[in-house]
């Protein structure tokens, strides 16, 4: 029996649109179970499960192993919503089914990182060490081969993630002139060119 929720009417006179990408289908990879359970959408994988509220003006339609949403206004705003939340809930399934990893790269002179736990210590050029505390659901480790110059994040919430990454690049990020900082792995980083002193004096 498929499982759906309407969280908004259609709009009268309003001709429906789709999403060229919301229209597609989220397949569940072998292993993974989604719901909706009132207004929540609830996929379980073996990487844990993740839930969020059903965005409004979109029907969730949970059938054969596929998840499908539609608009149920019409307009841009229908089409809108829709292909927010098909992106959301595929985010959400991929990050069930085989987690989602960050890297950052540490870029300078004795810069360092070591973990222990759920905190991460950083040497970052600064008078003292940094302490960063992940939170629940999120690990971090430093490859023995990487020196001490990469962290590598694991979750399953790509929206977590991507915050917790970015929230570690901004502790330092990388300057201009010599690239030295926190950075996504495989980022490039613009440097400009150092200023010269003046010649002939």
């Amino acid at each position: 029996m498929a499982a759906q929720t309407s969280v908004a009417a259609p709009a009268a006179g309003e001709a429906f649109r789709f999403s060229r990408i919301g229209k597609r289908p989220i397949e569940l990879p072998k292993g993974v179970t989604a719901a909706v359970k009132g207004e929540i959408f609830e996929v379980t994988g073996p990487k844990g499960t993740l839930s969020r509220k059903v965005p409004p003006c979109v029907k969730i339609t949970i059938e054969a192993g596929k998840i499908s949403v539609s608009p149920t206004v019409g307009g841009r705003d229908g089409a809108r919503f829709q292909g927010l939340t098909r992106a959301l809930f595929a985010a959400m399934t991929k990050g069930a089914a085989v987690g989602v990893v960050k890297e950052l790269e540490l870029v300078g002179t004795g810069y360092r990182a070591e973990v222990k736990g759920q905190t991460i210590t950083l040497a970052l050029g600064f008078s003292h060490p940094v302490h960063f505390e992940l939170p629940s659901g999120v690990t971090a480790r430093v490859p023995p081969e990487s020196k001490g110059t990469l962290i590598v994040l694991e979750g399953n919430d790509l929206e977590k993630m991507g915050q917790l990454a970015a929230k570690l690049r901004a502790i330092r990020p990388p300057e201009p002139y010599g690239g030295k900082g926190v950075r996504y792995k495989g980022e490039k980083v613009r440097q400009k060119a150092g200023k010269s002193g003046a010649k002939g004096k």
